[in-house]
Protein backbone atom coordinates (compact mmCIF):
# COMPACT_ATOMS: atom_id res chain seq x y z
CA UNK A 1 0.00 0.00 0.00
CA UNK A 2 1.58 3.62 -0.99
CA UNK A 3 2.25 5.93 2.08
CA UNK A 4 0.16 8.81 2.36
CA UNK A 5 1.41 11.80 0.85
CA UNK A 6 0.50 14.94 1.49
CA UNK A 7 0.18 18.13 -1.38
CA UNK A 8 0.47 21.32 0.28
CA UNK A 9 -0.23 24.50 -1.68
CA UNK A 10 -0.12 27.89 -0.34
CA UNK A 11 -2.54 30.13 -2.36
CA UNK A 12 -2.34 34.24 -2.42
CA UNK A 13 -5.05 35.31 -4.11
CA UNK A 14 -4.69 32.68 -7.13
CA UNK A 15 -8.11 32.73 -8.29
CA UNK A 16 -6.88 32.66 -11.78
CA UNK A 17 -5.36 29.79 -11.67
CA UNK A 18 -6.10 27.49 -8.22
CA UNK A 19 -8.48 25.53 -9.60
CA UNK A 20 -6.88 24.19 -12.51
CA UNK A 21 -3.84 23.45 -10.30
CA UNK A 22 -6.20 21.41 -7.87
CA UNK A 23 -7.84 19.77 -10.91
CA UNK A 24 -4.84 18.30 -11.94
CA UNK A 25 -4.00 17.15 -8.46
CA UNK A 26 -7.33 15.42 -7.82
CA UNK A 27 -7.02 13.94 -10.78
CA UNK A 28 -3.67 12.42 -10.14
CA UNK A 29 -3.01 8.32 -10.81
CA UNK A 30 -1.48 8.31 -7.48
CA UNK A 31 -2.99 5.78 -4.65
CA UNK A 32 -2.73 7.62 -0.82
CA UNK A 33 -2.98 11.08 -1.17
CA UNK A 34 -4.03 14.47 0.72
CA UNK A 35 -4.11 17.89 -0.66
CA UNK A 36 -3.69 21.10 2.04
CA UNK A 37 -3.99 24.18 0.49
CA UNK A 38 -3.53 27.32 2.89
CA UNK A 39 -4.67 30.64 2.06
CA UNK A 40 -2.56 33.43 2.75
CA UNK A 41 -5.47 36.17 3.10
CA UNK A 42 -6.30 35.97 -0.32
CA UNK A 43 -8.70 39.09 -1.35
CA UNK A 44 -9.94 37.85 -4.53
CA UNK A 45 -12.31 34.41 -4.16
CA UNK A 46 -9.79 31.92 -4.34
CA UNK A 47 -11.24 30.75 -1.27
CA UNK A 48 -14.85 30.09 -3.20
CA UNK A 49 -12.91 28.36 -5.71
CA UNK A 50 -10.87 26.00 -3.69
CA UNK A 51 -14.13 24.77 -1.12
CA UNK A 52 -15.14 23.32 -5.13
CA UNK A 53 -12.68 20.49 -4.37
CA UNK A 54 -11.93 17.62 -2.09
CA UNK A 55 -9.17 19.03 -0.04
CA UNK A 56 -8.75 20.84 3.33
CA UNK A 57 -8.48 24.45 3.33
CA UNK A 58 -6.31 26.03 6.08
CA UNK A 59 -7.15 30.02 5.72
CA UNK A 60 -4.39 32.36 7.95
CA UNK A 61 -5.32 35.45 9.73
CA UNK A 62 -3.23 37.86 8.65
CA UNK A 63 -1.09 37.60 4.75
CA UNK A 64 2.39 36.20 6.12
CA UNK A 65 3.56 34.76 2.74
CA UNK A 66 4.35 31.91 1.14
CA UNK A 67 6.50 30.43 4.16
CA UNK A 68 4.38 30.69 7.01
CA UNK A 69 1.40 29.24 4.25
CA UNK A 70 3.89 25.88 3.78
CA UNK A 71 5.18 25.60 7.01
CA UNK A 72 1.10 25.60 8.41
CA UNK A 73 0.32 23.19 6.02
CA UNK A 74 3.14 20.77 7.14
CA UNK A 75 2.14 20.77 10.23
CA UNK A 76 -1.55 19.56 9.04
CA UNK A 77 -0.27 17.02 7.45
CA UNK A 78 -0.66 13.40 8.11
CA UNK A 79 1.38 12.24 5.35
CA UNK A 80 5.20 10.98 5.23
CA UNK A 81 5.79 12.68 2.35
CA UNK A 82 5.00 16.15 1.96
CA UNK A 83 4.67 17.21 -1.62
CA UNK A 84 4.95 21.15 -2.06
CA UNK A 85 3.72 23.02 -5.36
CA UNK A 86 2.69 26.04 -6.28
CA UNK A 87 -0.97 27.47 -7.23
CA UNK A 88 -0.03 28.65 -10.22
CA UNK A 89 1.29 24.65 -11.23
CA UNK A 90 -0.56 21.96 -12.86
CA UNK A 91 0.51 18.20 -11.95
CA UNK A 92 1.21 15.26 -14.78
CA UNK A 93 -1.33 12.91 -13.79
CA UNK A 94 1.95 11.14 -12.73
CA UNK A 95 3.69 13.64 -10.81
CA UNK A 96 2.54 12.26 -7.44
CA UNK A 97 3.49 8.66 -7.86
CA UNK A 98 6.79 9.61 -9.42
CA UNK A 99 8.04 11.86 -6.69
CA UNK A 100 6.40 9.29 -4.02
CA UNK A 101 8.72 6.10 -5.87
CA UNK A 102 12.01 8.85 -5.99
CA UNK A 103 12.31 9.50 -2.29
CA UNK A 104 10.85 6.38 -1.04
CA UNK A 105 12.90 4.87 2.26
CA UNK A 106 15.20 7.37 1.75
CA UNK A 107 15.09 9.80 4.76
CA UNK A 108 17.89 11.90 4.16
CA UNK A 109 17.22 13.09 0.80
CA UNK A 110 14.85 15.73 -0.67
CA UNK A 111 13.83 15.30 -4.23
CA UNK A 112 13.15 17.65 -6.87
CA UNK A 113 11.31 17.99 -9.94
CA UNK A 114 10.94 21.06 -12.87
CA UNK A 115 8.89 22.65 -14.90
CA UNK A 116 7.89 20.73 -18.02
CA UNK A 117 9.42 22.14 -21.52
CA UNK A 118 6.71 23.91 -22.58
CA UNK A 119 4.37 25.79 -20.06
CA UNK A 120 0.76 25.50 -19.75
CA UNK A 121 0.04 28.16 -21.84
CA UNK A 122 1.70 28.92 -25.19
CA UNK A 123 2.77 32.35 -25.29
CA UNK A 124 6.07 33.67 -26.79
CA UNK A 125 7.74 34.71 -23.35
CA UNK A 126 5.81 31.79 -21.55
CA UNK A 127 7.68 29.40 -23.22
CA UNK A 128 10.70 31.38 -23.15
CA UNK A 129 10.94 31.15 -19.20
CA UNK A 130 9.52 27.48 -18.87
CA UNK A 131 12.88 26.38 -21.21
CA UNK A 132 14.68 28.71 -19.23
CA UNK A 133 13.65 27.19 -15.88
CA UNK A 134 13.56 23.49 -16.94
CA UNK A 135 17.13 23.32 -18.65
CA UNK A 136 18.72 25.21 -15.57
CA UNK A 137 17.04 22.92 -12.91
CA UNK A 138 17.93 19.85 -14.39
CA UNK A 139 21.75 20.45 -15.75
CA UNK A 140 22.60 18.56 -12.82
CA UNK A 141 21.54 15.58 -11.01
CA UNK A 142 22.85 17.21 -7.75
CA UNK A 143 21.82 20.51 -7.81
CA UNK A 144 22.20 23.81 -5.90
CA UNK A 145 18.81 23.90 -4.36
CA UNK A 146 15.60 22.17 -4.74
CA UNK A 147 12.53 24.21 -6.36
CA UNK A 148 9.03 24.23 -4.01
CA UNK A 149 6.97 24.35 -7.08
CA UNK A 150 7.99 20.33 -7.00
CA UNK A 151 9.92 19.60 -4.36
CA UNK A 152 9.42 15.81 -2.29
CA UNK A 153 10.33 15.96 1.36
CA UNK A 154 10.29 13.14 4.47
CA UNK A 155 7.39 14.76 6.93
CA UNK A 156 10.24 13.90 10.00
CA UNK A 157 13.08 15.45 7.99
CA UNK A 158 10.85 18.57 7.06
CA UNK A 159 9.95 19.04 10.90
CA UNK A 160 13.50 18.45 12.23
CA UNK A 161 14.53 20.90 9.95
CA UNK A 162 12.62 23.54 11.50
CA UNK A 163 10.55 23.74 7.69
CA UNK A 164 11.46 27.13 5.87
CA UNK A 165 12.04 30.19 7.06
CA UNK A 166 9.38 32.67 7.56
CA UNK A 167 11.91 35.85 8.45
CA UNK A 168 13.79 35.82 5.04
CA UNK A 169 13.52 37.62 1.26
CA UNK A 170 9.91 37.83 0.31
CA UNK A 171 11.03 34.93 -2.06
CA UNK A 172 13.95 32.09 -2.24
CA UNK A 173 13.13 30.72 0.79
CA UNK A 174 13.14 27.62 -1.42
CA UNK A 175 16.61 28.12 -1.85
CA UNK A 176 17.48 28.82 1.53
CA UNK A 177 16.06 25.65 3.04
CA UNK A 178 17.94 23.77 0.34
CA UNK A 179 21.61 25.16 1.08
CA UNK A 180 20.88 24.88 5.13
CA UNK A 181 19.69 21.19 4.45
CA UNK A 182 22.91 20.81 2.37
CA UNK A 183 24.91 22.09 4.87
CA UNK A 184 23.62 20.07 7.68
CA UNK A 185 24.67 16.74 5.53
CA UNK A 186 21.28 15.99 3.86
CA UNK A 187 21.04 14.79 0.12
CA UNK A 188 19.76 17.54 -2.92
CA UNK A 189 18.29 15.57 -6.02
CA UNK A 190 16.88 16.48 -9.10
CA UNK A 191 14.76 13.92 -10.88
CA UNK A 192 13.75 15.26 -14.22
CA UNK A 193 10.63 13.67 -14.70
CA UNK A 194 9.21 14.65 -11.85
CA UNK A 195 7.29 17.63 -13.85
CA UNK A 196 4.68 20.51 -13.34
CA UNK A 197 3.26 22.78 -16.06
CA UNK A 198 3.36 26.46 -14.63
CA UNK A 199 0.81 28.50 -15.54
CA UNK A 200 2.91 31.91 -16.42
CA UNK A 201 0.95 34.04 -18.70
CA UNK A 202 3.85 36.25 -19.25
CA UNK A 203 4.00 39.60 -21.32
CA UNK A 204 7.02 41.06 -22.32
CA UNK A 205 6.68 43.39 -19.12
CA UNK A 206 5.81 40.51 -17.04
CA UNK A 207 9.07 38.78 -18.38
CA UNK A 208 11.02 41.61 -17.26
CA UNK A 209 9.47 42.27 -14.34
CA UNK A 210 10.18 39.04 -13.21
CA UNK A 211 13.34 38.71 -13.84
CA UNK A 212 14.46 42.32 -12.33
CA UNK A 213 12.84 40.97 -9.11
CA UNK A 214 14.66 37.20 -8.91
CA UNK A 215 17.60 39.20 -9.68
CA UNK A 216 17.79 41.60 -6.73
CA UNK A 217 16.98 38.96 -4.16
CA UNK A 218 19.22 36.77 -5.60
CA UNK A 219 21.30 39.21 -5.66
CA UNK A 220 21.10 40.31 -1.68
CA UNK A 221 20.60 36.32 -1.15
CA UNK A 222 24.47 35.50 -2.46
CA UNK A 223 26.43 38.37 -1.49
CA UNK A 224 24.62 37.49 1.67
CA UNK A 225 25.82 33.70 1.25
CA UNK A 226 28.78 34.49 -0.01
CA UNK A 227 28.25 32.12 -3.08
CA UNK A 228 27.11 35.73 -5.77
CA UNK A 229 29.38 33.70 -8.89
CA UNK A 230 27.90 30.12 -8.04
CA UNK A 231 26.25 27.85 -10.69
CA UNK A 232 22.96 28.06 -9.09
CA UNK A 233 20.31 26.78 -11.12
CA UNK A 234 18.64 29.79 -13.00
CA UNK A 235 20.63 32.13 -11.24
CA UNK A 236 23.13 30.03 -13.64
CA UNK A 237 26.70 30.59 -14.31
CA UNK A 238 25.62 31.11 -17.94
CA UNK A 239 23.04 33.73 -17.08
CA UNK A 240 26.18 35.55 -15.24
CA UNK A 241 28.21 35.41 -18.27
CA UNK A 242 25.20 36.51 -20.50
CA UNK A 243 24.70 39.58 -18.31
CA UNK A 244 28.85 39.97 -17.91
CA UNK A 245 28.58 39.93 -22.00
CA UNK A 246 25.90 42.48 -22.58
CA UNK A 247 27.60 44.96 -20.59
CA UNK A 248 30.76 44.88 -22.28
CA UNK A 249 28.70 44.74 -26.03
CA UNK A 250 27.31 48.21 -24.27
CA UNK A 251 30.22 49.60 -23.58
CA UNK A 252 31.93 48.74 -27.24
CA UNK A 253 28.59 49.77 -29.26
CA UNK A 254 29.26 53.42 -28.52
CA UNK A 255 32.99 53.00 -29.53
CA UNK A 256 31.87 51.31 -32.51
CA UNK A 257 29.24 54.40 -33.65
CA UNK A 258 31.37 57.06 -32.87
CA UNK A 259 34.44 55.93 -34.43
CA UNK A 260 33.22 53.12 -36.94
CA UNK A 261 36.26 51.22 -36.85
CA UNK A 262 36.12 47.67 -37.92
CA UNK A 263 38.00 46.54 -34.61
CA UNK A 264 35.10 47.31 -32.42
CA UNK A 265 32.58 45.77 -34.94
CA UNK A 266 34.84 42.78 -34.52
CA UNK A 267 34.88 42.68 -30.65
CA UNK A 268 31.56 43.31 -30.94
CA UNK A 269 30.99 39.97 -33.08
CA UNK A 270 33.43 38.17 -30.76
CA UNK A 271 31.47 39.00 -27.65
CA UNK A 272 28.20 37.58 -29.35
CA UNK A 273 29.91 34.38 -30.18
CA UNK A 274 31.54 33.92 -26.89
CA UNK A 275 27.85 34.65 -25.10
CA UNK A 276 26.04 32.10 -27.70
CA UNK A 277 28.94 29.44 -26.75
CA UNK A 278 29.28 29.76 -23.24
CA UNK A 279 25.19 29.50 -23.44
CA UNK A 280 24.94 26.95 -26.39
CA UNK A 281 23.00 24.22 -23.67
CA UNK A 282 20.36 26.43 -23.20
CA UNK A 283 20.40 27.83 -27.05
CA UNK A 284 20.10 24.22 -27.91
CA UNK A 285 17.10 23.56 -25.60
CA UNK A 286 15.40 26.64 -26.52
CA UNK A 287 15.79 24.51 -30.14
CA UNK A 288 15.02 21.00 -28.69
CA UNK A 289 11.54 22.43 -27.25
CA UNK A 290 10.00 24.79 -30.44
CA UNK A 291 12.00 24.15 -33.51
CA UNK A 292 14.59 26.99 -34.94
CA UNK A 293 12.63 29.99 -35.65
CA UNK A 294 11.54 30.02 -31.57
CA UNK A 295 14.98 29.45 -30.76
CA UNK A 296 16.48 32.36 -32.93
CA UNK A 297 14.08 34.19 -31.29
CA UNK A 298 14.69 32.95 -27.74
CA UNK A 299 18.15 33.29 -28.08
CA UNK A 300 17.87 36.87 -29.56
CA UNK A 301 15.67 37.85 -26.15
CA UNK A 302 18.00 36.25 -24.01
CA UNK A 303 21.24 38.05 -24.99
CA UNK A 304 20.45 40.94 -26.03
CA UNK A 305 17.35 42.25 -23.81
CA UNK A 306 16.80 40.06 -20.94
CA UNK A 307 20.40 40.78 -19.45
CA UNK A 308 18.96 44.44 -19.21
CA UNK A 309 16.67 43.52 -16.53
CA UNK A 310 18.80 40.88 -14.79
CA UNK A 311 21.54 43.58 -14.43
CA UNK A 312 19.23 46.31 -12.81
CA UNK A 313 17.66 43.69 -10.68
CA UNK A 314 21.61 42.49 -9.54
CA UNK A 315 22.24 45.95 -9.23
CA UNK A 316 19.45 47.14 -7.03
CA UNK A 317 19.87 44.06 -5.30
CA UNK A 318 24.11 45.07 -4.24
CA UNK A 319 23.01 48.41 -3.25
CA UNK A 320 20.49 47.15 -1.03
CA UNK A 321 23.05 44.81 0.54
CA UNK A 322 25.40 47.68 0.85
CA UNK A 323 23.51 50.64 1.52
CA UNK A 324 20.53 49.20 3.67
CA UNK A 325 18.90 53.09 3.12
CA UNK A 326 18.50 51.98 -0.14
CA UNK A 327 15.42 49.58 0.46
CA UNK A 328 13.95 53.08 2.06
Amino acid sequence: MDKLLSVIIPNHNGAATIGKCLEAVCSSRFGSFEVIVVDDCSTDNSVDVIRKFPCTLVQLTEHSGASKARNTGARRAGGEILFFTDADCVVREDTLSSAAEAIAGRENVVVGGTYTRLPYDSGFFSSFQSVFVNYSETKKGHPDYIATHAMAVGSRLFKKSGGFSEDFLPILEDVEFSHRLRRSGYRLEMQPHILVRHIFNFTLSRSLRNAFRKSLFWTQYSLGNRDLFGDSGTASAGLKANVACFLVSALLFPFFLVSGRSIFLGALACVFAADAFLNRGLIAAFYRSKGFPFALAASMYYMMLYPLAVGAGALTGALRHFLPEAKR
